[in-house]
């Protein structure tokens, strides 16, 4: 078992995750279930985001700087 793959993997489950929730906020028919259901997909694809900033070393919170 790898520990270096773990965490990747929740990262990509998470992203699943997300997707999963987009995908049933786009069938929901209630308009405030579909809000909802589209909120925790944003929240949890930007989690995955910054956790996957973190295993790669950023330091940058998130933001992206242009080299100079």
């Amino acid at each position: 078992m790898s520990v270096a793959g773990e965490p990747a993997g929740r990262v990509q489950q998470m992203r699943e995750k997300a997707q999963e929730l987009s995908e049933a906020a786009e069938r929901a028919t209630d308009p405030i279930q579909r809000e909802r259901l589209q909120e925790k997909a944003r929240r949890l694809e930007k989690q995955s985001r910054q956790e996957q900033s973190l295993q790669e070393g950023g330091s940058t919170g998130g933001q992206q700087y242009p080299p100079e």
